[in-house]
């Protein structure tokens, strides 16, 4: 927990909030969600404030999958990338995965494909920041490991958008692809400097 401590820290307030959650029902829980959701409408009117307060609140009741899923990808990745490339490929695994699923829900209803009312939908949850961080999260891996993790996680999403294809399985396998081209911010050390690798020497100097 000490070497990965934004990962916990945000555990613990998904914990929280996940216990709020549990003491309210219908509508109440409902209109608190679609208050935090980055959906359409409050894109356009109030983008940072749910772009934030989304992370804070888990679509479902139960929090202990999330205990996995922190301790399995999240944690890891911190320990490795640093907090602030960490935090910044999830951020733009978040942001990004999220204009791109609700831009194509808007020309959907535009279109007149989906309905009006996914405008207002509900869309909270630390997906999207954890697919992406998950995706960069690869480069750490060594061969042929790093390929039986990526087909698995392109499998298990393109499943996913194949079988229903709907703004959440577009923006899981949008944040996949983003948190892949993530790649520079693994070739950077601790004080955010470009690693640059040392050539080869043409001839031993062994006994020189």
């Amino acid at each position: 927990m000490r070497s990965a401590p934004l990962t916990y820290a945000w555990l613990a307030a998904l914990l929280v909030t996940t216990i709020l959650q549990r003491q309210m029902h219908g509508r109440e829980l409902h209109a608190l969600l679609v208050e935090s959701s980055t959906n359409i409408h409050h894109l356009g009117t109030d983008p940072l404030y749910v772009l934030v307060t989304s992370l804070f609140w888990i679509d479902g009741r139960y929090w202990t999958p999330y205990l996995v899923l922190f301790s399995l990808i999240l944690a890891p990745a911190e320990r490795w990338l640093g907090q602030i490339r960490w935090l910044a490929v999830g951020l733009i695994a978040h942001v990004l995965a999220t204009y791109i699923s609700e831009g194509l829900l808007y020309l959907a209803i535009h279109d007149h494909v989906a309905p009006e009312r996914l405008v207002h939908v509900r869309d909270v949850g630390v997906s999207y920041f954890l697919v992406g961080v998950g995706a960069v999260l690869a480069y750490r891996m060594p061969q042929p490991w790093r390929w039986v993790y990526l087909g698995a996680a392109f499998v298990y999403f393109g499943a996913a958008l194949v079988s229903n294809i709907n703004f959440t399985a577009i923006g899981h396998m949008a944040a996949l692809l983003i948190g892949l081209c993530c790649y520079p911010l693994t070739r950077r050390d601790g004080r955010g400097r470009r690693v640059a690798r040392r050539p080869a020497a043409p001839f031993s100097t062994a006994g020189s």
